[in-house]
């Protein structure tokens, strides 16, 4: 069994989406894309430097495209035919939009709205986030809780994700917690899934609003909690507040276990979600859909292991 996976914000690297658009059709469909959301998408992928895609606002739209892009250079979700989809963090709306919840159009719109939202939220207090690398997940979390940082991100394959305040990530760096091997600070904007993003729960809850969604045509799989998710109501309520929550992944990869998956293919920028289920979940073929080279193997897994 398949799951296609879409990656959060941090994945993206000056230049990436460069590839991308010399597929047929892909400049057009992102022009049209950037026109509708009021952001040179093809700018940013192509030209922009790493503290310019940096910006939360930037970033997410950026993600969510580069993400939906280069499934569609697989075939339609019916060509692909995963078992489960599932997203991180922003990749959750590309995620969103395979299961069928979101058109691409209304996926692009909210993410804009999503990454305004959380840049103006992590406005308020200079936050931040950093990946602990190491250690036992319960003595990580409880030094953090003492830190007043969160766990905002528990990714499974001994990562955890902290955030908080720049003071409070300053003091980790000399303080981790035993058995952490290093404290890795993120390509991210502000401390997002913590309390810190609450202003953005209420921009993105009026953004949803005015969205249809509908039932999820393929697995989907939430961040909240590894469930499973039957209606794109749902779907949308759960990406509204996921905003202000932490990231379970671990438990999205205990799902995948639990479903069956056989293979995961990270859309790009692939890499971080294939890198944690190579550790996680032994035995299961993983490949990261980095640039258009990768698309034959890709298929050739599609192949394989497609429902």
């Amino acid at each position: 069994m398949l799951v296609l996976v879409a990656p959060g914000q941090g994945a993206q690297t000056p230049g990436f989406l460069t590839p991308w658009l010399e597929l047929p059709g892909a400049a057009d469909r992102v022009a049209a894309w950037s026109d509708a959301i009021g952001l040179d998408l093809a700018h940013y992928g192509t030209q922009a430097d790493a503290d310019a895609i940096r910006d939360t606002s930037v970033a997410q739209p950026l993600l969510v495209a580069a993400g939906i892009l280069s499934a569609a250079a697989l075939g339609d979700m019916a060509t692909i035919a995963p078992g489960a989809v599932a997203g991180h963090s922003v990749g959750e709306i590309t995620a969103a939009a395979f299961a069928g919840v979101l058109d691409d159009s209304a996926a692009l719109t909210l993410v804009r709205r999503r990454g305004l939202a959380m840049a103006d939220a992590a406005a308020i207090t200079e936050t931040g986030m950093s990946a602990l690398l190491g250690g036992d997940p319960e003595v990580s979390v409880a030094h953090l809780e003492k830190l007043g940082l969160t766990p905002a991100n528990v990714n499974g394959a001994g990562q955890i994700v902290a955030a908080g305040t720049l003071k409070q990530l300053a003091v980790l760096n000399d303080d981790k917690p035993e058995g952490v091997r290093k404290v890795v600070p993120l390509k991210v904007a502000g401390a997002f899934h913590t309390h810190h993003m609450a202003p953005a729960v209420d921009a993105l809850a009026k953004a949803a609003a005015d969205l249809s969604p509908a039932d999820p045509k393929v697995t989907y799989v939430s961040n909240k909690d590894g469930r499973t998710v039957p209606t794109g109501t749902e779907v949308l309520e759960r990406l509204v507040g996921q905003v202000a929550n932490p990231v379970r992944w671990d438990l999205c990869m205990e799902t995948f276990k639990e479903l069956g998956a056989t293979a995961i293919i990270e859309v790009s920028p692939g890499g971080t979600l294939v890198g944690l289920a190579k550790r996680a979940l032994p035995g299961v073929k993983t490949l990261a859909l980095k640039t258009p080279d990768d698309l034959d193997a890709a298929r050739e897994l599609i192949a394989e292991h497609s429902a």
